[in-house]
């Protein structure tokens, strides 16, 4: 009987966020490493299913960094990057192509499967990612900077009760595919809906401190605080295009951004749906 009260309790506290939420939009980026592991990535298309019967309107933006790296290597094609930008050339924009299009077939599948509708969208086609070629201190070939994204279209899905699957690829004024980084592109499809929250779901806890210090974890953080922990190398190397798409989504709109750990189980219900969380949320 207590453990039934429990639970009840649980759906209690949950209730009035389940009502704020109803409708609204949240956009999710999930890739890296953490994609490749079932159990994790069944646990988080589980709170993605979750959401979607709740009345959210769920739009998932995955990466594919690891695969895309082990077919490169498969094929003996070296793998170059240029500030933190896959130096692609067309016939690396193909494996790409390739590789990220397995990964979105098997998450629609896999979406379907545990009960939602599912859909997926290649980020090149029907103007859904306008980019131009993305400057650097020297050519990294056919990588895109976004300049606008097609929200009509994805509300378009959004009101038929799908979960939205985006593969993050553009297409140029001149006509060409681009190589899209995925943090970038979800947070513009937040910023241009503008969504009610936007969850980065990475492979640690979030943001600390010190690395080493469990306690040092910081829970929230304001737009005004991030650049001063970047200057001080308190966030540093991967964790920084992470918590600058945060903030680049609250810039456009968006109302609350989150970085959350996969690994937890039912990070993503967590974090939405209780008091506390369990991430690094990142708030204007």
């Amino acid at each position: 009987m207590e453990e039934a009260i429990r639970k009840a309790d649980v759906l209690i506290e949950a209730l009035p966020y389940i009502k704020k939420f109803h409708k609204k939009v949240i956009v999710i980026k999930y890739g890296g490493s953490i994609m490749s592991d079932m159990k994790i990535r069944n646990g988080v298309l589980e709170d993605i299913v979750f959401l979607n019967f709740m009345g959210l309107r769920t739009i998932l933006v995955h990466g594919g960094g690891p695969n895309i790296s082990d077919r490169m290597r498969a094929s003996g094609k070296k793998t170059e990057f240029v500030e933190g930008m896959r130096v692609t050339d067309e016939e690396t924009l193909k494996l790409v192509e390739e590789e990220l299009q397995v990964l979105n077939d098997m998450i629609v599948k896999e979406l379907n499967e545990l009960g939602a509708k599912a859909v997926g969208l290649n980020g090149k086609n029907d103007d859904l990612i306008q980019v131009e070629k993305k400057k650097a201190k020297i050519d990294i070939g056919l990588v895109g900077n976004i300049k606008e994204i097609n929200s009509g279209l994805l509300n378009e899905e959004l009101k038929k009760d799908r979960v939205v699957v985006v593969l993050p690829m553009g297409r140029g004024k001149d006509k060409k595919a681009y190589n899209v980084n995925a943090d970038e592109a979800a947070a513009s499809i937040a910023a241009s809906l503008p969504a009610e929250k936007f969850v980065l779901m990475t492979n640690v806890k979030g943001i600390m401190r010190n690395a080493e210090d469990k306690s040092s974890f910081i829970s929230t953080l304001t737009v005004a605080e991030v650049s001063g922990l970047i200057e001080n190398k308190i966030i540093q190397q991967g964790m920084i295009p992470k918590v600058n798409a945060c903030v680049s989504a609250l810039s456009g709109g968006v109302k609350k951004t989150h970085i959350i750990d996969a690994r937890t189980p039912h990070g993503l219900l967590l974090e939405i749906f209780t008091d506390k969380g369990i991430g690094t949320e990142i708030i204007k």
